[in-house]
């Protein structure tokens, strides 16, 4: 009884050396439609509101492929999926939770970057806890993730975590083996330099854009360039 109780207390205060890894998901909002429309054809995004939501949940089930007790935390700019639900009548920050439901998983709403920055520090639970791989999946250009596009204003973001603002993530929740990836356009371009430099690990990205078409068949998003790191 006595030891079982040492190991409850020892949990709580994080000092057990039973450290966790934890695998992130930090995934971006959608354009709205009434923007992307006065666009010419070549230059629109997101016909498809969930490009990014599929994204995520093809990689969650890959996750949950290999370790089904993986410990999964699902970052979502709730905003973008707020306002594209009004546009086009459909409850889609419910879908996203039923989703986070359906995988098990623990789903972190966030309305801002500065918050989307606290929700990937804070994941690792306790003292030794480490990230075991983090993907992001949203718009980006070669120097910062963009939470936001296209939906407050036409081809413009709001919302961002610019590759200055790397310093604010904690360096000690990654490991040499973390796997970090970006499927946001021109990353590599970069960003994924800065990454490495600052946060002390590779970031894949690719030097050009990236397509969302092979998430409709299950797949993860191509590049069409390079992917560095």
């Amino acid at each position: 009884m006595f030891s079982r109780l040492f190991l409850a207390l020892a949990l709580l205060l994080g000092g057990t050396g039973l450290s966790q890894a934890v695998h992130v998901v930090m995934c971006g909002g959608p354009a709205l439609r009434q923007w992307e429309g006065l666009r010419i054809q070549p230059d629109r995004h997101d016909n498809w509101w969930a490009n990014f939501v599929r994204a995520s949940t093809i990689r969650i089930a890959h996750i949950q492929q290999k370790d089904p007790s993986a410990r999964i935390t699902w970052i979502v700019y709730r905003p973008g999926y707020a306002a594209r639900g009004r546009e086009d009548g459909k409850p889609y920050t419910r879908w996203i939770a039923d989703l986070a439901s359906k995988y098990r998983i623990k789903l972190v709403w966030v309305d801002s970057a500065d918050q989307a920055i606290r929700a990937l520090n804070s994941s690792p639970r306790f003292r030794g806890d480490t990230v075991e791989s983090f993907y992001y999946f949203g718009h980006s250009n070669c120097f910062a993730w963009m939470l936001d596009y296209g939906n407050n204003i036409m081809a413009i973001s709001t919302e961002w975590i610019h590759e200055t603002d790397l310093n604010r993530i904690r360096r000690d929740i990654f490991t040499p083996r973390s796997d970090c990836w970006s499927f946001g356009c021109y990353t590599g371009a970069s960003m994924s330099g800065w990454w490495r430099r600052i946060v002390g690990v590779p970031l894949w990205g690719n030097m050009e854009s990236t397509r969302y078409g092979p998430v409709s068949d299950g797949r993860l998003p191509e590049g069409v360039g390079k992917w560095v790191k």
